[in-house]
């Protein structure tokens, strides 16, 4: 089985209002639907575009605002998806449960359906600055084109939960990013290598560019997407697909053959996923 997906390279600019970010995300997906994906990947915190709207006063939302976009963001999403027939992971989106806010990737369906997966592992800023919490399980989603996952960020730096999420039958990883500098750009970039390798699953990895000069801690973005696969014969031997202009404003787009997936972890050069040592370590099913 083939899937074409495509990944945003999300411009983070200041903006005026929702429409403006709708008009923006509308973009974005009808430029995917022209390319015929059927997947397209938004980056983590996008939504914090909207806080550069600001108050009355003319400051900036913090925050704890950006939870009460969410009715609009989840109305946006799940109509661009229903009007494109593609299936959308709409980045990540700050929600609110109780008195605790959570980092959330969301999948949505060109049916209507809305699936989430909240970030597992949270970053020091994200604990410290924004007072995140941690989510507590993790999932993986049916599609009409096979299992997938969304891990978010740092989430794709830890081994285990990618190992957890192929156990259980996911053979593309979707992964939001959202980095500041170089050295958080790399860490996430190599580490989705290492998964890709490890588990011989594809990523579909991106991340914000641009900048949101009012936000605090949204100043400084770096960022580019990348459609990375298992380094063997049948894919590109530096095990990418395609990989976007750094720091750009823009969309890039490959074809995943699920069979050659199949085709390494029986007979490819190595069968990391088969070969691993459930007699020295823990298998994460």
């Amino acid at each position: 089985m083939k899937l074409r997906v495509s990944a945003v390279q999300y411009d983070l600019h200041t903006i005026h209002s929702f429409d403006d970010f709708a008009k923006q995300c509308e973009h974005y997906v009808k430029t995917a639907q022209e390319y015929d994906a059927e997947f397209i990947l938004f980056p983590e915190f996008m939504t914090t575009q909207l806080m550069s709207i600001g108050n009355e006063q003319g400051h900036a939302l913090t925050i704890q605002d950006l939870p009460d976009f969410t009715e609009q963001y989840l109305e946006l999403f799940a109509t661009l998806a229903k009007n494109s027939s593609m299936h959308i992971i709409g980045g990540t989106h700050v929600i609110r449960k109780g008195e605790h806010l959570y980092n959330v990737a969301h999948l949505f369906y060109p049916d209507g359906r809305v699936a989430t997966q909240a970030k597992l592992h949270i970053t020091p800023t994200e604990v410290t600055e924004w007072n995140m919490n941690k989510g507590d399980g993790l999932q993986v989603f049916e599609t009409d084109k096979g299992v997938i996952a969304m891990l978010t960020c740092y989430d794709i730096e830890f081994p285990e939960i990618v190992r957890m999420a192929k156990a259980r039958g996911a053979d593309v990883i979707f992964c939001p990013s959202c980095t500041d500098d170089r050295h958080g750009f790399h860490r996430v970039r190599y580490t989705s290598h290492a998964r890709a390798i490890e588990n011989q699953v594809y990523i579909v990895l991106t991340g914000t560019v641009g900048s949101l000069p009012t936000v605090d801690f949204m100043r400084a973005n770096f960022g580019q997407a990348a459609i990375i696969t298992p380094n063997d014969i049948p894919f590109p031997p530096r095990g990418l697909l395609a990989e976007g202009e750094i720091n750009q404003d823009m969309i890039v787009t490959a074809d995943l053959d699920l069979s050659l997936l199949e085709e390494v972890r029986e007979r490819g050069s190595v069968t990391t996923w088969r070969d691993r040592r459930t007699d020295l370590y823990t298998d994460w099913t």
